[in-house]
């Protein structure tokens, strides 16, 4: 682990869940040196977030009312919704939208909520983290997780923001709180389709909810 996750961790909450005992039966990434690099990363810190919420890395296993990283990559929880776009991903972590950070072959890829279109954004983990610290506020969303919360009140766990039109249709949005992804009626986006969230670096105005 290097200097940029060191950062990241020492601005973080402490782990959402014990590091689960013994070992996986099996590893769900095909690459296996980035599950090394996951699993080694989860060890240091199993799950937390970071720029007030806006930023949601998932711990090892599910416990309790926390996800992880087993639930969240299941097919029938959220990923099937977007068929063969998410085919090859390995989820691991979210934005302030539901957007999400993930592994792809060899490497570490954003998820784009709205549209399931995946971009490589670094080849490590250490490098995704120099990313996340040195353009945050595009890449968690977190301006606009700050001014909701000082709206609202504190996110709750496990919940994130979603626009009530998308993003990619521009024009003013108004966010609203949902589960990104889980067939919830609380989503106010359709659950059997792929069009939930996305990032805000569309020049359109947004008015807060």
């Amino acid at each position: 682990m290097g200097k940029s996750l060191d950062k990241l961790f020492s601005i973080a909450t402490d782990s959402l869940l014990e590091f689960p005992a013994g070992r996986s039966a099996s590893a769900p990434v095909p690459n296996a040196m980035r599950w090394r690099e996951l699993t080694g990363f989860l060890r240091r810190r199993n799950g937390f977030y970071a720029f007030e919420s806006a930023l949601h890395v998932f711990p090892m296993r599910s416990a309790g009312n926390i996800y992880g990283l087993d639930v969240w990559n299941a097919t029938d929880t959220w990923v099937d919704s977007y068929e063969d776009l998410a085919s090859g991903c390995f989820f691991f972590a979210e934005d302030i939208f539901g957007n999400q950070f993930c592994i792809k072959g060899e490497d570490i890829c954003s998820f784009d909520a709205e549209t399931g279109a995946a971009k490589p954004l670094a080849s490590s983990l250490e490098e995704w983290a120099g990313l996340i610290l040195s353009d945050y506020r595009f890449l968690t969303g977190h301006p606009l997780a700050h001014e909701w919360q000082v709206r609202n009140g504190r996110l709750p766990v496990n919940m994130r923001l979603v626009p009530k039109i998308p993003f990619v249709g521009g024009g003013p949005t108004l966010l609203t709180i949902c589960f990104p992804g889980m067939r919830s009626s609380r989503c106010v986006i359709a659950a059997n389709s792929p069009r939930r969230s996305a990032t805000c670096r569309t020049g359109g105005k947004f008015a807060l909810s």
